[in-house]
């Protein structure tokens, strides 16, 4: 550790700052560290008074449900009222953001979200601004089983051949005919024109622009043309091996695919001290910079993978075009409860880790051309989002960029936030580019929230409460009201399910129909098969035709629709029926949580109770804990049975890490730190922060780490 302003400093991240950050920037090392110990020493008290105000908000509505239960819905709106919860609703308001992106502001397409921490990750998630429909609809479920083992199988390959040509007809609409069987692509005046089977020739509709093109226009070996915001690009290579089983030498479709990526410093990371924190940080910094590489061992072959360059192409007016090789990025922040040991006061105290990630990831942003993007998760209520506000706006004056520099993701994930979620954006009116909602999160913080209410709904029947389709009907509609529509991104949530992809082609469609101009996929693959939906639906419309029916019929949802309890009605599980709900839960929780604080990995793929591939982060880790705490509170299921469950369960998680070297077994011993973690997490759920998950998994990993 080493003293900088009256601030105690981890090594790592001293050198980070003043050998790799500071040097390209002009700004000086002392008034660097000057000015982060003033933020610290003039928010961090705020800080702290917001964190009590949840406290003792939740510990009134507490209270008030062990008195009345569920209670009297218009009583419990008039409570919250009363404690501040539930604000009055302002007049009528539309954000004034500028200088957004316009892969952020018009464009809409699939968003990866993605730890920092891993460079190989990161590196592959900002490449995927580019994707191969070939190599996803052969790779994966999407058409009806996984590609044989072994060398590439022609047969399969016909048969992707033939989808990407029904897929072309979404991405690339003709303006009679069809792809299929198409067999030659030229371009003539600006305009594809499409050789059909029979030999007739056509053009595209009026949807489709074509941007530019290599090699020579009547028989180009690259078209790309632009549909709906999102390129896509024809390679044609009668030479490829698969261009020459093609009727015009088509060797692959490429699909414009994660348009923007959130490098994450959040719920996809173990980071819990300044060693953690300086990989985050270093590794966002070569994002900016465009220098980060990560070497990769595949097929007994070692290779560095780099950040993909631009393309150059011929534009139709004789000038050259230049496409983006790499997706626009945001940085998500912690939120407001943790602290970090990166960083120490004088006397030894952790600062508030937000404060440290705002000051961190702008900096290593610098040089700033445009805007910087930070999501900024957990937040509860307008007083909070008006918090945040303030720090970047200290952020901005340390490092010498305009006001509203640093654009704010609000993600709608915690009740206070939805319930209030229009004067949250008032209070980040200037800075808005990013709202969504966020299905995990927000159900553990609704678990919270109502914990004395009564017993909740199982897990899996969740999804059918009135509130769940009221939040994210409110969502949408507040972001349109509060005039997002052209100016900035409202998004929609993961699909976890990173291995059934077919399904996901299937549903997720669902989130550009319900007016998403964004929505989460766990991986490149999946971004690439998520931007189809972009092509079949026409967010930009579908948002003004919600937009409409919002300004003549009002919202779609109510507070009143929001304020539903997920308690169940008739609490009378079979005995059966509870055990399932344990064991699915208990089994994810040490899933998860065995990884985190074994190995420190944030964010995975985690083989459920059925052996299902999941992603799984602390949100989920969240949802499940605080399900089990909330039964375990109400009689449900007692002590006893949680730690004979977790037990059993134990060994189910062992035997599937079992093929990790670096797995540590939990059974038979059940002492080690991992578990111990887990089991906390339910057995004093209702005692946490929010039903957070954060203060376990760090103390827990800390201790881990300090023996080793």
């Amino acid at each position: 550790m080493a003293e900088r302003a009256n601030l105690i400093v981890g090594d790592e991240l001293v050198a980070l700052v003043e050998d790799e950050v500071l040097p390209p920037t002009g700004i000086g090392v002392d008034q660097f560290w000057e000015g982060l110990a003033a933020i610290i020493a003039d928010l961090g008290p705020r800080n702290a008074e917001l964190l009590e105000t949840r406290q003792t908000m939740q510990a009134a509505i507490d209270r008030w449900h062990r008195e009345h239960g569920v209670g009297d819905p218009a009583e419990y709106r008039s409570f919250l009222e009363s404690i501040g919860y539930l604000v009055p609703e302002g007049p009528a308001f539309e954000i004034h953001t500028k200088s957004i992106d316009r892969e952020i502001a018009e464009v809409a397409g699939p968003q990866l979200v993605v730890p920092v921490t891993n460079a190989r990750y990161a590196i592959n998630a900002v490449n995927a601004r580019w994707g191969s429909l070939y190599d996803a609809l052969y790779g994966t479920d999407v058409l009806g089983e996984l590609p044989p083992p072994g060398p590439y199988n022609t047969e399969r390959g016909a048969r992707v051949i033939a989808e990407a040509r029904r897929i072309l007809d979404d991405v690339i609409p003709l303006a009679s005919g069809s792809h299929l069987g198409s067999t030659h692509y030229a371009v003539v005046d600006g305009q594809l024109v499409v050789t059909l089977a029979d030999r007739s020739t056509t053009t595209t509709d009026d949807s489709v622009t074509v941007i530019g093109w290599t090699g020579p226009a009547d028989a180009p070996s690259s078209i790309v043309t632009r549909h709906h915001g999102l390129h896509v690009d024809i390679r044609i290579d009668r030479g490829h091996s698969v261009g020459a089983t093609d009727t015009a030498g088509i060797a692959d479709v490429i699909l414009e695919s994660a348009v923007t990526v959130i490098m994450d410093c959040e719920d996809s990371v173990a980071c819990v001290d300044a060693a953690d924190k300086a990989l985050a940080y270093k590794n966002w910094l070569g994002l900016q910079r465009g220098t980060l590489t990560a070497d990769v061992d595949k097929a007994g072959s070692t290779f560095t993978r780099t950040m993909a360059p631009d393309r150059t192409l011929r534009a139709p007016d004789g000038a050259e075009a230049t496409l983006p090789g790499r997706s626009v990025m945001l940085v998500r922040n912690v939120g407001h409860l943790m602290t970090t040991p990166a960083v120490r006061t004088s006397d030894g105290a952790e600062i508030p880790e937000g404060i440290l990630d705002a000051v961190m990831t702008v900096a290593c942003a610098l040089p700033v051309t445009g805007s910087v993007y930070v999501v900024k998760p957990k937040m509860h209520g307008p007083d909070e989002v008006a918090f945040a506000c303030e720090l970047f706006d200290r952020v901005e004056r340390l490092l010498g960029l305009a006001p509203e520099t640093v654009k704010l993701g609000i993600m709608d994930e915690e009740r206070r936030t939805t319930l209030n979620l229009a004067e949250c954006i008032r209070a980040a009116a200037g800075r808005v580019a990013f709202i969504n909602t966020g299905f995990l999160d927000r159900t553990g913080d609704e678990i919270h929230t109502s914990m004395q209410a009564g017993p909740m709904v199982r897990k899996a029947d969740m999804r059918a409460e009135r509130w769940i389709a009221a939040y994210e009907d409110h969502n949408v509609d507040t972001g349109l009201a509060c005039g997002l529509l052209g100016r900035a991104q409202i998004g929609k949530g993961m699909w976890a399910a990173p291995d059934l992809m077919a399904d996901m082609l299937a549903t997720k469609i669902g989130h550009p129909n319900a007016g998403a101009s964004c929505a989460w996929v766990p991986s490149p693959t999946a971004a690439t098969l998520h931007a189809i939906h972009y092509h079949r639906v026409d967010v930009a419309a579908r948002q003004r035709e919600l937009a409409d029916r919002l300004a003549a019929e009002g919202p779609r949802s109510s507070v009143d629709d929001l304020l539903r309890i997920p308690v169940a009605a008739d609490a009378t599980w079979s005995d059966e029926e509870i055990q399932a709900e344990l064991d699915n839960n208990a089994q994810g929780i040490l899933g998860y949580v065995v990884r985190w604080v074994d190995q420190g990995v944030g964010c995975s793929k985690v083989p459920d109770i059925h052996d299902v591939g999941l992603m799984e982060d602390r949100a989920t880790c969240r949802i499940s804990s605080q399900h089990m705490a909330n039964w375990l509170l109400h009689g449900v299921i007692d002590a006893d049975r949680v730690r004979t469950t977790f037990a059993r369960m134990a060994s189910v998680v062992d035997a599937q890490n079992a093929d990790d070297p670096d797995y540590t077994p939990m059974a038979p011993a059940l002492d080690g730190t991992a578990y111990r973690a887990a089991l906390d997490l339910v057995l004093s759920g209702v005692e946490q922060p929010s039903g957070y998950t954060e203060p376990i998994l760090h103390a827990r990993r800390l201790e881990l780490k300090e023996t080793r």
